[in-house]
């Protein structure tokens, strides 16, 4: 009987300590994210949020009528995608358009919200926001379709993540778009290339 008492004790004990060092390690880590964005916004150089990363802050991205805000990291890969959504191309200052790919089931879990005319803004590095309106959200199948940057308007600002929010299959082809658009500014035509939907899988 005390056997299987203390067994039950280690395994619970386990489980709490895995269930808090998840949100423990979030918490800790969206610290560190700011104070990487603080400090590359002073000195308007690369911060990596801690040694070994292999991505660092870009951006910080808004949605003002949901009272969300969160740092936008360089790339969607490894470390840029499970701390933080990441800019797969672009940058607000331009020229071009800019895409962040996100997790459906953490930080862009709350497009879901979003309709259009929502508003959405974008900071740079140098402490400039540039603002968007929504004006379009619409599923695609990545198997099928792709997102041909050539094509997106200059000031368009376009957010992806997989679909259905709800989904327990991490790499269906589904994707979920947020295209939005902001005030017309001078910019230079960028001839990017095709961006395949598939390379943001999992998302």
């Amino acid at each position: 009987m005390n056997r299987l008492l203390l067994l039950l004790t280690v395994m619970f004990g386990t489980a709490l300590t895995v269930g808090l060092w998840i949100p423990f390690k979030a918490l800790v880590a969206q610290e560190l994210l700011e104070l990487a964005w603080a400090e590359s916004q002073a000195r308007q150089i690369e911060t990596r949020p801690w040694p070994w990363a292999d991505t660092w802050p870009v951006a910080r991205l808004s949605l003002p009528e949901l009272g969300q805000s969160m740092i936008v990291l360089d790339g969607a890969h490894g470390e840029s995608l499970a701390f933080g959504p990441g800019q797969v191309l672009g940058n607000a200052a331009g020229p071009g358009p800019v895409v962040i790919a996100g997790h459906r089931d953490t930080h862009f879990t709350s497009l879901r919200h979003l309709e259009a005319g929502s508003e959405l803004k974008l900071q740079t590095r140098s402490g400039k926001w540039y603002r968007y309106r929504v004006n379009s959200i619409r599923v695609v199948d990545s198997r099928y379709e792709q997102i041909d940057t050539a094509r997106l308007d200059d000031h368009t600002l376009l957010l992806v993540t997989c679909y259905p929010f709800d989904s327990l299959d991490s790499r269906g082809p589904l994707r979920y778009l947020v295209q939005a658009t902001s005030e017309p500014v001078t910019a230079a035509a960028d001839g990017n290339d095709p961006l395949q939907i598939d390379t943001v899988a999992g998302l």
